[in-house]
């Protein structure tokens, strides 16, 4: 039996292409295994977005390498630069570009000189890679925003919204699997069905999903700001199961800057937006991501969004330093900025940030949070998960005591006996 091992690298939306590439090969007859020196063959399946994650790609790859093993590329920087790549690095034995997925069963076959792989990729066989109470279900490929920093549509292509029972299947088949915690995913979620003319929308999916009773929690991610709407809202204050938790990049605030990134909405529409997600769920959790030294971006641009972060005071945020690529808009902008201060904005940025994430925490102490335990400490203490932060690493950690052993995926209310600037304590109670 041929033994396959994979590295995963980038967002969920990839890992979830990284797990359907092994239920493939499992179902194949490879076996999947941890060690790469246990392995016949690797697969490193790649993110290309900014400079540092393509970095860390072929840094990964020049590590697997040394392995001496079949070594297979795929994903997004392979879709991106599969001739450059082909050139510099013939360590690799086969590069698949995301356009030739379809092919990826022949060519892995023809590789190690079998024919035992007789299925392509599908949503339905998948090799979880999350805990056993947790999985991500990707609705969509591509996107249609075409911001202009991003290189995400020449990458995944335009916007495709994966048909509602396709997507009911995938989430059923993963119920059966015992998920109690499904986690929605796209390159732009709230957009989902708008490609379909039938009336489809996010809403229709998540009453859908809802008839699903096996989940406890449905949380989504990457929520399009514009697409935020009064009956998306209204939804998720009425299903308790529909986690209060709102992802929504918004990437700068100034009107100026917005428009430059080709981005929907301004400022102004920010703010009604923050607030209107507030009447309507006064416990949401907000996070945001935000990118600082944008061509252009002058000192009251940036003190612009200091003061705009200020007032809506985010729950969690995620900041990055503008990476310029190559094909996007933004890449032949006039007024590129200074690395130095961008990295002195981010600096100035997270300091801010830090204060407000602490004030914010405080007043979790004394609240009763329900939610899943997802780890054990190597002190006895658990990290638990509610509704305040995403399993993706993002957030905060919530690390509570308890009197008694507890299960990982156990589902059990925590009352927060304590707040740090980006963690929350707590102890289980009975």
């Amino acid at each position: 039996m041929i033994k396959i091992g994979m590295v995963s690298l980038g967002c969920a939306k990839n890992l979830v292409d990284s797990e359907m590439i092994l239920g493939m090969l499992k179902n194949g007859g490879f076996e999947i295994v941890n060690n790469p020196k246990d392995a016949d063959g690797i697969i490193v399946n790649t993110c290309g977005f900014i400079l540092d994650a393509k970095q860390e790609a072929i840094d990964t790859i020049l590590d697997m390498a040394k392995y001496h093993k079949k070594l297979i590329v795929v994903g997004c920087l392979v879709q991106r630069y599969e001739q450059e790549l082909k050139k510099e690095l013939p360590e690799v034995d086969l590069f698949v570009p995301i356009r030739d997925y379809a092919a990826l069963a022949d060519r892995i076959n023809a590789l190690f000189n079998v024919d035992t792989i007789k299925e392509g990729l599908c949503p339905t066989n998948r090799v979880l890679s999350t805990p056993s109470f947790t999985a991500y279900l990707k609705i969509s490929e591509g996107c249609n925003n075409c911001c202009s920093y991003c290189a995400i549509p020449l990458i995944r292509g335009s916007f495709r919204s994966k048909p509602l029972n396709e997507v009911i299947e995938e989430a059923k088949m993963l119920a059966k699997q015992g998920i109690k915690e499904l986690v929605i995913i796209s390159q732009d979620t709230t957009r989902y069905g708008t490609d379909f003319n039938d009336g489809t929308t996010i809403v229709t999916l998540l009453n859908e999903l809802l008839k699903i009773k096996e989940f406890d929690y449905i949380r989504m991610l990457y929520l399009y700001p514009s697409e935020v709407t009064d009956e998306l809202l209204i939804l998720m204050n009425k299903e308790k199961r529909l986690t209060p938790y709102f992802d929504m990049p918004i990437q700068h605030a100034s009107s100026k800057v917005l428009k430059a990134m080709n981005r929907r909405g301004n400022k102004k529409y920010l703010y009604e937006l923050f607030k209107r997600t507030k009447h309507f769920i006064p416990n949401a959790i907000l996070r945001t991501t935000i990118i600082v030294g944008f061509p252009g971006e002058t000192e009251e641009d940036f003190e612009e969004l200091i003061k705009f972060i200020e007032d809506v005071k985010f729950d969690h945020l995620g900041a990055f330093t503008y990476s310029r690529e190559e094909d996007t808009v933004a890449y032949s902008l006039p007024n590129q900025v200074d690395e130095k201060v961008k990295e002195d904005r981010l600096n100035r940025l997270m300091r801010i940030q830090r204060k407000i994430s602490y004030d914010l925490n405080k007043k979790h102490i004394g609240e009763v949070m329900e939610g899943l335990v997802v780890a054990k400490r190597s002190d006895g203490k658990y990290e638990f998960r509610s509704g305040w932060n995403a399993p993706d690493d993002v957030d905060g950690k919530i690390i509570v005591e308890s009197n008694k052993a507890l299960k990982i995926g156990e589902k059990i209310s925590v009352k927060i006996t304590d707040a740090f600037a980006y963690d929350l304590y707590g102890i289980v109670l009975n």
